[in-house]
């Protein structure tokens, strides 16, 4: 998680420092930048020549979030011109320059604002200040808990709705596939069929209720193997009629994986980039030796030196989790599904 910091005055740069170093022990990569002529001897901050509306443009997207030591004010107009969706904006959080406040000002749910005012909070001795109604009220919040489990919300309209719903003193109804830790949030049921339910699946065919919003786990891995020279557009369909098979969404896909022989394959490198998952390969010695009875092929095991590499490849790279979907073949490319080991908490 990258993170930058800007400030605007002495003391906002002293407290950006100090932030820097109680985040860096979290895990966080932070920068730190001074809009102003004091940077502080010895100093490893960066003079912001530019206005602080161009920093903002030039690392809004490249930040994961930004922290303003100084007025909201400030801060508004600055991000005003880049917000786009709370389901990509960066977390933004001000933190005025004598330590007492720290605010999440946006994305406090998808992007992390709340929790990361709270720690910044922790760090300086400040009050945190959040504005979100569920967190005012003690309610669930189903963007939060998507977040921290790693789930896809299939509709945002429907999340608000969720979130309204509790905020009304209704309940709205729970359905999940896997079973969950930790004790049901006050407002969500699974006795009866609500008007109004989440449901946490990878299948988006069944509807528990009459409306649905679902989450779906990022928790699969696609196995692939193709022929050399196979164009994108014969994997990218490939692999959309496999999780059709089974009425999973594409957005379920977490990485895909295959043999090294098509570490450099351009049709499959250009898909993992369209859908913005991460490519992984191994050797033909590494996916032989996998445990488990798997679809032979003796052409494949002539050419690659493994007897299967979409169903081996796509249960070693989920941490030899289950295969849902043996292999299949379009267009001669090869598909298999397999889920890693997942369970939601509350």
């Amino acid at each position: 998680m990258k993170a930058g910091i800007i400030s605007f005055s002495r003391r906002g740069f002293e407290l950006g420092e100090t932030l820097k170093e109680g985040l860096k022990r979290q895990g966080w990569q932070v920068e730190v930048y001074g809009k102003s002529r004091y940077m502080g001897e010895g100093s490893q901050a960066g003079q912001v020549k530019e206005s602080v509306g161009q920093w903002t443009g030039e690392n809004f997207s490249r930040m994961d979030a930004l922290i303003y030591v100084g007025a909201c004010g400030i801060a508004v107009r600055s991000i005003a011109p880049y917000i786009r969706h709370k389901t990509t904006d960066p977390a933004v959080v001000v933190v005025d320059e004598r330590g007492r406040f720290s605010i999440s000002l946006l994305s406090g749910h998808i992007g992390g604002g709340n929790d990361l005012a709270q720690t910044a909070a922790e760090i300086i001795g400040a009050q945190p200040v959040v504005t979100t109604a569920t967190d005012l009220n003690g309610l669930f919040a189903v963007d939060v808990f998507a977040k921290k489990n790693g789930c896809h919300i299939a509709d945002m309209k429907l999340a608000k709705e969720v979130s309204a719903q509790l905020l009304a003193g209704k309940q709205v109804g729970f359905y999940s596939d896997f079973p969950w830790k930790g004790e049901l949030p006050r407002g969500l049921t699974v006795e009866g069929r609500p008007d109004l339910g989440i449901a946490v699946t990878i299948h988006c065919k069944e509807r528990p209720f009459s409306n649905t919003l679902y989450l779906i786990p990022k928790a699969l891995t696609v196995g692939i193997g193709c022929r050399k020279g196979t164009p994108s557009q014969a994997v990218e369909a490939a692999v959309e009629s496999a999780a059709d098979c089974l009425q999973i969404p594409m957005a379920a896909i977490e990485r895909a994986a295959s043999i090294d022989l098509k570490k450099d394959e351009a049709g499959i490198v250009e898909s993992c980039r369209k859908w913005n998952v991460p490519f992984e390969t191994f050797s033909a010695e590494e996916l032989q030796a996998l445990a488990g009875t798997y679809t032979p092929s003796p052409f494949v095991k002539s050419i690659a030196g493994v007897d299967n590499v979409c169903e081996r490849s796509a249960v070693l790279a989920s941490g030899n989790g289950k295969l849902i979907l043996r292999k299949t073949v379009r267009d001669g490319v090869t598909v298999a599904l397999a889920m890693r080991a997942w369970t939601p908490s509350f």
